[in-house]
């Protein structure tokens, strides 16, 4: 599955802490969504795309 979280962070101006502190998880997990080595939980993948105000779809492609 292929994420835009890192680009939508940078775009943002948020540190890959500032994310995680955010929306409820550590640091080594947003580093791992980004590098593509963790697929979120749904609740996580709903969570990160509400707070870039954005749908799963946007943030996530499960077909990349």
């Amino acid at each position: 599955m292929r994420s835009r979280v890192k680009e939508l962070r940078t775009q943002q101006g948020l540190s890959q802490q500032a994310l995680a502190s955010a929306v409820g998880v550590s640091r080594q997990t947003i580093n791992a969504i980004e590098t593509g080595r963790y697929d979120p939980s749904l609740a996580l993948a709903v969570h990160l795309a509400r707070h870039f105000g954005s749908t799963v779809e946007e943030v996530f492609d499960v077909d990349g």
